[in-house]
């Protein structure tokens, strides 16, 4: 473990992730073992950088961070991966905070660009004791669709995602919706839209700590969330996978 802590020198902060990946390198690509690097929190990392700009005199850009935040923070994650030949590898999982819980702001906007993925996690939905707290709207992977279907999990598996994505993001609208004019007012289908989010949230996304949830039960126990809706509803899901496997009942 390496450590940086508040009251340490700020260029010992830029050094810091730096050594921990030469180590992470050496014992991977030297001893064939495979590491994972956890990076936590890339925003402090950030504002490292930013105050030493500054007492440079160079010149700001976006909120202050230096022009150079971007390559900076790619020379850190694309030490990340396989070399064609030898044994072992690093993953890495970067951390950072989003200031005001903003995703555009300069640090998680440069890293989604960077990154094979994102995992968010939701404030309001830790107030509701839903654990973990995944917000799967702005989350992404860009490895996923590589990764799925027939031949790695099941091949109804593309279109169920698509549908649950879908009619999750059409939640939020409904939901919004209902806040102006109050959800007694609500169409029957939308009514079924805000059932589908209170159950999506609560038995799909909340799981247990210790709750041994394998991908085959989380692909069936999506399908049980969207048997609340008329087939006619789901015009994510190819018809014959609809017929297939949309429960019985």
């Amino acid at each position: 473990m390496f450590l940086n802590l508040a009251n340490d020198p700020v260029t010992e902060r830029i050094i810091t992730p730096k050594a921990a990946l030469s180590v992470a390198e050496y014992l991977a690509f030297e001893k064939g073992m495979d590491i994972l690097v956890i990076l936590t929190d890339m925003t402090a990392y950030a504002e490292a950088l930013r105050e030493i700009s500054s007492s440079r005199g160079e010149i700001p850009s976006r909120k202050g961070y230096p022009g150079y935040l971007y390559s900076e923070l790619a020379s850190l994650y694309e030490r990340a991966g396989i070399v064609n030949g030898l044994s072992g590898s690093v993953t890495q999982i970067p951390i950072l905070t989003m200031p005001n819980d903003d995703i555009t702001h300069p640090v998680p906007d440069l890293t989604g660009y960077i990154t094979e993925g994102q995992i968010v996690l939701d404030r309001n939905l830790h107030a509701k004791n839903i654990y973990p707290p995944v917000n799967i709207l702005p989350s992404l992977s860009r490895l996923m669709k590589d990764g799925i279907g027939e031949g790695y999990t099941r091949k109804d598996h593309p279109d169920l995602a698509n549908q649950l994505f879908s009619s999750y993001a059409h939640v939020g609208d409904i939901r919004a919706l209902a806040s102006v004019i109050g959800e007694d007012e609500l169409a029957d289908l939308d009514k079924l839209y805000m059932q589908f989010g209170q159950n999506f949230e609560n038995y799909y996304i909340n799981q247990g700590k210790y709750e041994n949830r394998d991908i085959l039960k989380t692909i069936g126990q999506g399908w049980d969330m969207l048997k609340i809706f008329p087939k006619s509803e789901l015009d994510r899901v190819n018809t014959k996978i609809l017929e297939e496997f949309y429960p019985k009942g």
